[in-house]
């Protein structure tokens, strides 16, 4: 995504994509070992919580 795709974004689009990148950091992280599930579980619900997304979302 380019700047000026970041741009045009709404608030909201931007909030679901950092979560998206954010989360795709943390499943490349499971994926390698470097974190446990529980982990995994616990820095994804932090995540969810401190950025608004629903715990069912994701």
């Amino acid at each position: 995504m380019g700047q000026t795709d970041w741009e045009i974004l709404s608030t909201d689009e931007k909030k679901k994509a950092l979560f998206l990148k954010q989360k795709a950091l943390l499943d490349t992280f499971l994926s390698h070992h470097a974190i446990s599930q529980a982990q995994y579980d616990k820095s994804l619900g932090d995540l969810k919580a401190k950025m608004g997304i629903p715990p069912e979302e994701a």
